[in-house]
């Protein structure tokens, strides 16, 4: 709005006094990076961006940050282990077995300063993260709940548009870059006939006095549907767990989020022949009943609709075919949801295409591996709700795993907008394997989020030395240059952290004979996470290298040229090598047509097994085994 166009407003003062008060009309605030959430995943990204010095501001809804915490886990004990004695005093080394911390500068505010327990109660997480908040002096605006965002285009701006934000006061904010991090929130739920009678873990009694005596169904059996069993297993008369999915055990399956040992009580009044049980069914087939007396009946919808909804309970038939089960034929007192979290789109306009519409984009938001948007650049997302990308994987959905996340998109971040390069330490040749070493024993980025952060050695001219990169998103390799600004001319090494061809499964036995192994010639067959190391010559091309990397089977146009041209290396020895390391099939059958020895080796070359040290001038350009 030019000068002319508020020259008449000037001789009413009474209307640009009005003008000047109403919110929704004055200018928007601006700032650089706006995060949304001052929970852990919230306050870790604020830290780095304070730390570089950067316009920043976090909005919490709430009085305080940490304010899920206040409320959840409901019985209040956290799964996160908090293990304040290591008998090593590197302090990378111990945030491997911190499950809690956020990373800073100051010892002080390590979480084993904040509780004795190695399952703390969430109390102590709610002034841990005030604390870490007060003391780094990080920039939180409570009590401000934004209630919609959406996009204005303008060439001027770093991404091509601002993020516009509107709080509960109409007050508006303009953001360059807007981060994610207000966590999973809305409860997951199953509509069928009957779910009105559903209690929510959100809001169910936690009083074990309230069940005395009572049966009790639990829909879920999940780490919430063990807690709440556990809190009223001595109590009630039974419990019956429903879900349509198998128990998965985290001791098994080496995934965080699967059921923990701490909460897993009733899977052993269950298979000790107690009266508790675990049944197995669809939800959406289920239909629930409320009789004359105020109990719940559970059949099938089927036979409810087949009854026509004027028949009374007493008439709606029971399974009695192959799905019949014989224990839910008694009634229950209560039923409770426990069936997790999904992400809360409703803030977001459309025009962010963050969800994706399909069941799994409703529980998370639609993002590439760099943890920004597919739909809309400059928008990124944090903590649990960037979970999507290693769901059942890593530990991204969990303080431990999404500290390093979010380091990485701040490095993104400084790079794409402040043109900082990637950190990384140069180093002699000779230097070489002793910062693999050290890495591969010390690191807890690498660590805890196994297949999904990688480090990345970048060779210098003739291998006279090399420079270090630490904790880069793997699927992202393809475009490191572009991402990091350093260059890959001369070939790199991608150090991941892996489990071995037996760790999980159905069918596995995860405490077989020789899970261990002892000899270190044979470390890369290693059942426990171990690391693995691979070479290329040149950057990988995007699509076939994360099927190649994560050992998907490889698509057509992958397996008839790539792995010739940039492919694995062909001597026999490690062909064999990844035949026993469970590599797809398809690597192993192309690999047969580059017996030839006058073929080139390609760029993608698995080095599970140790380095040999020695002049690695000459095995780049060879096929010698050391590779």
């Amino acid at each position: 709005m030019g000068l002319s166009a508020l020259a008449p407003l000037w001789s009413s003062p009474g209307l640009l006094l009005v003008i000047a008060l109403h919110p929704a009309l004055s200018v928007p605030t601006h700032r650089d990076y706006c995060v949304l959430g001052a929970g852990p995943a919230g306050l870790q990204m604020a830290y780095f961006l304070q730390r570089a010095g950067r316009d920043y501001a976090v909005f919490e809804r709430t009085q305080r940050p940490g304010s899920f915490f206040t409320r959840y886990p409901r019985h209040r004990k956290l799964i996160s282990i908090n293990k304040r004695y290591t008998g090593n005093a590197n302090s990378e080394f111990n945030l491997r077995h911190d499950w809690n911390s956020l990373l800073s500068h100051d010892p002080r505010l390590l979480f084993r300063h904040y509780s004795r327990a190695y399952f703390p109660d969430a109390h102590d997480m709610v002034r841990y993260l005030g604390d870490f908040t007060d003391t780094l002096g990080l920039r939180v605006l409570y009590n401000t709940t934004i209630t919609h965002v959406t996009l204005d285009k303008d060439q001027r701006a770093w991404n091509g548009h601002y993020f516009i934000l509107t709080d509960q006061k109409g007050q508006v904010h303009q953001c360059s870059v807007l981060l994610v991090a207000t966590g999973l929130s809305v409860p997951n739920q199953v509509d069928f006939p009957g779910s009105e009678y559903v209690e929510g873990y959100e809001s169910v009694s936690v009083d074990p006095e309230d069940f005395v005596g009572q049966n009790v169904l639990i829909l879920g059996r999940g780490n919430s549907a063990f807690e709440t069993a556990d809190n009223i297993l001595g109590v009630t008369n039974f419990i019956h767990m429903l879900s349509r999915s198998r128990v998965r055990l985290s001791w098994a399956t080496h995934y965080v989020g699967d059921l923990r040992a701490i909460n897993n009580g009733l899977l052993d009044t269950y298979q000790l022949k107690s009266l508790d049980g675990l049944l197995e069914s669809d939800l959406t087939d289920l239909a629930i009943l409320k009789d004359s007396k105020g109990k719940f009946h559970v059949t099938l919808k089927f036979f409810l609709e087949e009854a026509g909804t004027n028949q009374s309970t007493d008439s709606i038939t029971l399974p009695q075919d192959d799905n019949d089960n014989f224990a839910m034929r008694v009634p229950y007192d209560r039923v409770i949801r426990c069936l997790g979290w999904n992400f809360d789109f409703s803030i977001f306009n459309k025009s962010l295409r963050l969800n994706s519409g399909n069941a799994f984009g409703k529980k998370y938001p639609l993002i590439r591996a760099s943890y920004e948007s597919k739909g809309s650049r400059g928008l990124f997302v944090l903590g649990t709700a960037s979970h999507s990308v290693d769901y059942r994987k890593s530990a991204g959905g969990f303080i431990h795993g999404f500290r390093y996340t979010a380091r990485a998109v701040h490095r993104l971040l400084e790079h794409r907008h402040h043109g900082i390069a990637w950190p990384a330490t140069e180093l002699p040749i000779t230097q070489l394997t002793s910062s693999i070493v050290r890495r591969v024993n010390e690191a807890s980025g690498l660590y805890q989020m196994f297949g999904v952060l990688a480090d990345v050695i970048l060779l210098k001219e003739n291998a006279t030395a090399f420079e270090y990169l630490e904790e880069f998103p793997l699927q992202m390799v393809a475009q490191l240059e572009m991402l990091t600004g350093r260059k890959a001319q001369h070939g790199l090494f991608v150090i991941i952290m892996e489990y071995g061809r037996n760790f999980s499964g159905p069918d596995k036995d995860v405490f077989f004979d020789n899970r261990s192994v002892g000899q270190t010639e044979d470390a890369w067959q290693s059942n426990f996470l171990h690391p693995v190391i691979y070479y290329y010559r040149h950057l990988p091309t995007e699509s076939c290298f994360l099927f190649a990397l994560t050992r998907q089977k490889l698509p057509p146009f992958c397996q008839q040229g790539y792995l010739r041209m940039q492919g694995l290396v062909s001597t026999e020895s490690l062909r064999q090598h990844r035949v026993e390391s469970w590599l797809p099939r398809n690597h192993a059958a192309t690999d047969s047509r580059l017996e030839d020895s006058s073929q080139q080796p390609g760029d993608h070359e698995p080095l599970d097994a140790p380095m040999a040290p020695g002049p690695l001038a000459q095995s780049l350009d060879s096929n010698k085994e050391e590779l």
